[in-house]
C-alpha cells in the first residue's frame, strides 16, 4: 500500500490536473456544479453497483470518479471565493470530532447503538429542528424509508424485539387484504405503502439492507430470465412461444447456476 507521503503526493497531483483542465479544457471550463449533479449521482449509482458486485477494481475505479466529482465542486466553489478543498476537508473533520465525543472527548458508550444516538442528540444540539431533515428529499422512496427509520430510532423511537415489527407487518397485510377486497384503489395504494414501510422496518431489525436486499434480487432474476431468453433462441422460439411449463423447466435449470 502507498505511504502517506504518497497519498498526499496523489492528491495533490489531483488537484492540479484539476487546475489544468479549469483553465485549458473547453469541457470543464464550461461545468457548473449544476451541470454536473446529474453526473455525479451517476457516478454513486454505478460505485453502488461495483459494491453489490464485489468487483474491487470497479470500487476503485468509481471512487475515483466520485473524488474526482467533489475536487471539481471544490475548485468551482474556490473560483467564487464561496470555499475551496481545504474547508471542505476541514469541515468535515471537525464535525467527525464533535460528533464523536466517546473518542475526542470524556463520553461513555457501550456499543454502536448509543454512539447513534449520541450523534443524532448532537445534531439536534447543533441547531437542527429535526433528526429527519438529514433525509434528502430526493432520495428514492425505499432509501428514504430506510433513513426515515434509521434516523427516528436513533432518538429512540422504535420498536424494542423483532417480533414486534413481524406483528405490525402481518398487521399491514391484513388491512392491505380487507380494502382489496373492498376495491377502493386509493386505501390499497395507501395501506400497500404501510406494508412496504413496515417490511423495511422488519428488515433494519433483521440487520438487512432493504435497498442491497431488493438489488441482489433484481441482478438474480436478470441473470435468470436472460438464461431462459437463450433458451429460448436455441430452440427458435420467442418467449411468447414458449409454455409455461417450458419457461419452469428451463428456470429452474437457471436456480442452479
Amino acid at each position: 500500500m502507498n505511504s502517506r507521503e504518497d497519498q498526499l503526493k496523489a492528491f495533490d497531483r489531483l488537484l492540479t490536473i484539476m487546475e489544468e483542465l479549469r483553465e485549458q479544457c473547453p469541457w470543464d471550463k464550461k461545468q457548473t456544479m449544476l451541470s454536473l449533479r446529474h453526473l455525479t449521482i451517476e457516478e454513486t449509482y454505478e460505485l453502488g453497483d461495483a459494491i453489490l458486485d464485489n468487483n474491487l477494481q470497479e470500487v476503485k475505479n468509481e471512487l475515483g470518479d466520485l473524488l474526482l466529482h467533489i475536487v471539481f465542486y471544490a475548485k468551482i466553489g474556490s473560483e467564487t471565493k464561496d470555499f475551496d478543498i481545504a474547508d471542505v476537508a476541514n469541515e468535515i473533520c471537525e464535525k467527525l470530532v464533535s460528533r464523536h465525543p466517546h473518542i475526542y472527548g470524556d463520553v461513555n458508550v457501550a456499543n454502536e447503538e448509543e454512539v447513534k444516538q449520541n450523534w443524532e442528540n448532537l445534531k439536534l444540539k447543533e441547531g437542527k429542528k429535526s433528526v429527519l431533515e438529514g433525509v434528502p428529499k430526493s432520495l428514492p422512496a425505499l432509501v428514504k424509508a430506510n433513513r426515515i427509520q434509521d434516523k427516528v430510532a436513533g432518538v429512540g423511537f422504535d420498536w424494542e424485539e423483532p417480533q414486534q415489527v413481524f406483528e405490525k407487518l402481518k398487521e399491514e397485510l391484513e388491512e392491505l387484504q380487507h380494502e382489496v377486497k373492498t376495491g377502493n384503489q386509493t386505501k390499497v395504494e395507501a395501506e400497500f405503502g404501510d406494508v412496504l414501510f413496515s417490511m423495511i422496518n422488519y428488515a433494519r431489525f433483521l440487520k438487512v439492507d432493504p435497498e442491497n436486499a431488493l438489488e441482489r434480487t433484481n441482478k438474480k432474476f436478470i441473470k435468470r430470465f436472460r438464461y431462459l431468453e437463450n433458451k429460448a433462441k436455441e430452440l427458435g422460439k420467442t418467449m411468447k412461444e414458449m409454455t409455461l411449463a417450458e419457461m419452469d423447466i428451463y428456470w429452474e435449470e437457471a436456480k442452479q447456476l
